[in-house]
């Protein structure tokens, strides 16, 4: 998904578990590219949507990942109202995107298989937009209805069949 804002000029700034920031390397990186930790359940968890309303009020692009984890069977989980809140708050479209063919190298409770030439495709829908007197839970459906259009294409277009010892 960077690669595909970055072929269009966009630096994109992820929203990512806060955890994640205290691990090493990886925290230093995350850090230092400028991404968002998000603190969750706990009393600095609006400090998150704060720094993301101000990256998006400064025309940076915020990258969320509505259903909040990978789900075991690769479909898109039911969405949480942040990004729908967020695109509220800020007035700022709902840019929705389905990715494919990740899995195939890192997938939950599997080891990774770094490795050339595994393709992954990106479908990038039309953006929506949540007026201020709109539900979040009903722009957070339209939201997850737009990303779960944008992944089925995804797979539609994926350009690779697994080979033989690929049980993907």
């Amino acid at each position: 998904l960077g690669y595909v804002a970055d072929r269009r000029g966009r630096h994109v700034r992820f929203l990512a578990k806060a955890e994640l920031f205290d691990k090493q390397p990886l925290g230093v990186l995350l850090r230092t590219l400028g991404q968002i930790p998000v603190a969750r359940g706990g009393d600095k968890a609006a400090d998150s949507l704060a720094a993301a309303v101000e990256a998006l009020r400064h025309g940076q692009c915020v990258v969320v990942f509505p259903e909040g984890t990978i789900s075991l069977d690769l479909e898109p989980m039911v969405g949480k109202t942040g990004t729908a809140r967020l695109a509220r708050t800020s007035g700022v479209p709902v840019l929705p995107v389905g990715l494919w063919g990740a899995q195939r190298i890192m997938f939950k409770g599997r080891k990774p298989a770094w490795r050339w030439g595994v393709a992954e495709t990106a479908v990038v829908g039309t953006p929506l937009r949540v007026a201020p007197t709109d539900d979040v839970r009903e722009a957070t459906d339209r939201i997850m209805g737009a990303v779960c259009r944008c992944v089925a294409r995804a797979r539609e277009l994926y350009p690779q069949r697994p080979a033989a010892g690929d049980d993907w």
